[in-house]
């Protein structure tokens, strides 16, 4: 089992946690994945793979590179959704202290639960930050 918190906005960041997941879950283990502060809103946004195309969002890219990013970012998070084995989260803290919608974060998420609830949810599991 992995665990992974998502708590940087920063795109290529989130790249790298959701890949984790879904090759986890892909190979069937389970895969679950909190996303805090900085990533919630990032995750939420409907525009995310319009940002990855942004040199300001994605500055370590190059321009020829930047769609390519941006599919697979959008694909990954697709993906994510659509596997049994991944599950993911809104962190509680995060949805009460920021200005993410609800509804928004139920519909893509599976629900909401505090850092100490996830972490004991996933104790055990392979637990990586980003």
């Amino acid at each position: 089992m992995i665990a992974v918190i998502l708590a940087s906005g920063r795109l290529e960041r989130l790249y790298t946690g959701l890949s984790l997941l879904v090759s986890a879950a892909a190979d069937g283990r389970p895969a679950h994945g909190l996303a805090t502060f900085g990533a919630l809103p990032v995750l939420l946004d409907d525009a995310l793979a319009a940002r990855a195309l942004r040199a300001e969002d994605t500055p370590g890219l190059s321009e020829t590179g930047r769609p390519v990013f941006a599919r697979t970012l959008s694909a990954l998070l697709d993906t994510a959704a659509e596997l049994d084995e991944c599950h993911l989260w809104a962190c509680a803290a995060a949805v009460e202290t920021t200005s993410v919608e609800r509804a928004a974060v139920e519909a893509r998420f599976e629900g909401v639960l505090s850092v100490p609830r996830f972490l004991t949810a996933v104790a055990g599991a392979q637990l990586v930050a980003l």
